[in-house]
Formats: structure tokens, sequence, C-alpha cells
């Protein structure tokens, strides 16, 4: 709009020479100020000036049903139905939209059989291997070594089953916490054989120094003792 009436304008142009308007002063400075001025705006709209505003919203919902949530999956459960059995369930379930899944399974407890065999065992009144078999778990083979009372070997109890175990060592339940037992046992040796060799060398020292004192002390009294006698033959000899 700003180019259009610029472009359709026409000029101002100041013209004094068809001005009649004249100005005289005899004291001062003459000013005139002539001019036939012409100022013209035209503005053409062709239709005139319209502004029109639309505002059209449209909310649509619509439901398929992938979106309901589906029901819980429900996990199986367990039941021992009162059966002697070392066994515990296990079960998980997931569910998500339009899909639900859920498993279960059966898993031994092995620490539960070993001591219902031992029980069974011993009720046979076999005693020791009720003990041997209850000696397959690394806490009670470890308990039986502290108390004194090494595991059976091969028929062998006491001493001679401790021996081999020393012996046989790798055959020992708890033989990865064995190694690194005597891995640190041995650490502990090295570090008091390395006290006791410090203080025999101090022990050592000391006696040194008392036998060198004891025998200087010796030597002054002996050198006193000559001396004494020395001058005792002097007087003699005076005399």
């Amino acid at each position: 709009m700003l180019i259009t009436i610029v472009i359709i304008s026409k000029p101002v142009i100041a013209d004094s020479a068809n001005d009649e308007n004249t100005q005289t002063n005899t004291s001062g400075s003459n000013t005139n100020i002539t001019g036939g001025y012409e100022s013209t705006t035209t503005t053409t709209y062709e239709d005139g000036a319209t502004n029109t505003t639309t505002s059209t919203s449209t909310t649509t919902s619509s439901s398929t049903g992938s979106d309901i949530p589906v029901n819980s999956a429900n996990s199986p459960s367990y039941s021992s139905m009162s059966q002697d059995v070392c066994s515990m369930g296990v079960s998980g379930s997931v569910s998500t939209l339009g899909f639900g899944a859920s498993v279960g399974k059966h898993i031994r407890d092995l620490n539960c059989e070993r001591i219902k065999l031992s029980k069974v065992l011993y009720d046979y009144g076999m005693k020791v291997a009720a003990v041997s078999i209850l000696c397959q778990d690394e806490r009670v083979f470890e308990a039986m070594l502290m108390a004194g009372t090494p595991c059976p070997f091969e028929g062998k109890i006491g001493k001679d089953a401790m021996e081999q175990w020393i012996t046989y060592d790798v055959e020992r339940p708890d033989y990865d916490t064995y190694v690194k037992k005597l891995e640190t046992r041995s650490k502990i040796d090295e570090e008091l054989a390395e006290i006791a060799r410090q203080e025999e060398a101090k022990r050592i020292a000391e006696e040194n120094a008392i036998k060198l004192a004891e025998t200087i002390h010796d030597e002054k009294i002996e050198i006193i003792e000559e001396e004494e006698i020395i001058e005792k033959s002097v007087i003699k000899i005076h005399d």
C-alpha cells in the first residue's frame, strides 16, 4: 500500500513566479513566501478491504479395543500334595497390551535331599555313611575338622582320614576355600618368622654386647692387678 501511494502521488512544487504575494520591509529583511502547492492522494481499492477469519475445530475419538488393558496373567500355583519330596516351585508371569504369559517349574533342593538321605542311613544303623553324606557339604566338612573329628575317607576315620585328606586335598569339598586359607596362613607364617628372626637378632646383639662389656671389665681388672704388682715390685727394689 505504501509503494502504491508513493507511485501515484504528485510531487509538490513551489512556484514563486505565479505568486502575487509581495512583502516589503523598509527597515529589515524581506521574506517572500510564495507557492502554488498541490497535493493529491488517490487510493483506489477494487473490491474494498475484507478481513475474513475462519476457525474450524474437529475432535474425533475412536477405540479399536487394542488400548484396553488385558486381564492380569496369574502365575501357576505349586503344591507339594503332602508328599515327602525336596522340591520347590518357582513361577512368574507377565502381561502387556494384548498379550499375557505365565511360566512355572520345580527345582530340586539338594541340601534337603542330603539331610533326608542322612536320616535314612542313620535309621538303618549306618552312622559313618550318614556322616559321610553330610560331609559332602562344605560347611559340615569344615565344622568336622574344627571339632577335631575329620570326615571319613574311604573307610578311614580319625587321624588316618585326616592324613588322606591332606594327601588328596583336591577331593575336599572345600578345596577352593582350603587353598585360599593356606595362602593366607603362609603369608602370616612368613610375617611371624620375620618377626622371630628380628627378635633373635636383637637378642644375640644384646648378648654379644653384654659379653663384650664383661670382657672389657675383666681386662680392666687384670690391668689394674698387673699395675699393683708392678708397684709392689718397685717398692721392694727401692727398699
